[in-house]
């Protein structure tokens, strides 16, 4: 008589179930088990503040999509971290002109949230996620922390200081924000607040030069006491490497994309306290 078919090790389902999906994040699960993210942050956090010693601190990340942040206040000895997104695509920020393919393109992308679950079962992970739009954060839900992450929404925002606004109220100490910017405005002007539209088929809406993105923080009543520095987001094993054609040089989307694909994603991060 046969044995049957061998048993599945805990480790080769991680695989599968991490071959299975997109991801934003490089996480690593377990020993020899990566995700293929479109962003590497692993090395991030030698560029940017983020504390060394969370020690007893409440904290939260908003806009967690694959939880890297969020695992990692854990990682550093947070006494609570709770992670806060917008689970479902459709509920994005997206602009009047957008396309139901549109929509379904992005929302395929990000599913609703498993990247999280797997990598949290993964880790053994006791970080509360919870489905929350940044505009809805409720300090009498949600009650306040001392330590707030939050990156790469605010490109994503119709309405950026409104959502700021809403982070002030729930944050009792510091919250760090890191997000995209325009390097080309970043260079030309580096003390006027300037920042570039979109809002055209996506929910990709503004793009600030660093100065504006701290002004868009101190817009929201929070006192800037770090930042912004800037630095370039390394791009993941899921992020296709597609040489810019040279002709691309004589448009400043074009520059953008040179400058991304020869160094990383341009952003800049800035330390807020409430005001």
């Amino acid at each position: 008589m046969g044995l049957g078919p061998p048993l599945v090790m805990a480790g080769d389902e991680l695989r599968r179930q991490v071959g299975e999906r997109s991801w934003y994040h490089t996480l690593e699960l377990a020993p020899g088990v990566v995700t293929p993210g479109w962003f590497d942050t692993r090395d991030v956090l030698t560029s940017i503040p983020f504390p060394a010693d969370l020690s007893g601190m409440r904290c939260l990340d908003i806009a967690t999509f694959d939880g890297f942040w969020a695992f990692e206040m854990e990682r550093r000895g947070a006494a609570e971290v709770v992670a806060v997104d917008v689970l479902d695509p459709r509920d994005f920020d997206w602009p009047d002109n957008s396309t139901a393919d549109a929509v379904d393109a992005i929302g395929e992308r990000k599913g609703l949230g498993e990247g999280f679950e797997i990598a949290a079962a993964a880790l053994g992970s006791s970080v509360k996620r919870l489905e929350r739009n940044v505009y809805d954060l409720d300090p009498a839900e949600l009650g306040t922390f001392d330590f707030i992450y939050m990156g790469s929404l605010l490109l994503h925002l119709r309405d950026p200081i409104r959502a700021l606004g809403c982070v002030r109220r729930v944050c009792a100490g510091s919250a760090l924000f890191v997000d995209a910017v325009d390097a080309e405005l970043s260079l030309l002007f580096r003390r006027r607040a300037v920042a570039g539209f979109d809002g055209m088929g996506r929910p990709w809406w503004w793009k600030p030069n660093a100065a504006a993105l701290a002004r868009f923080i101190e817009s929201a009543g929070f006192s800037v006491v770090e930042g912004p520095g800037r630095f370039s987001m390394p791009r993941g094993e899921g992020q296709p490497l597609v040489r810019p054609a040279w002709r691309a040089l004589g448009s400043h989307v074009g520059r953008e994309a040179w400058l991304t694909w020869r160094r990383g994603d341009p952003h800049a991060y800035v330390v807020g306290t409430p005001g």
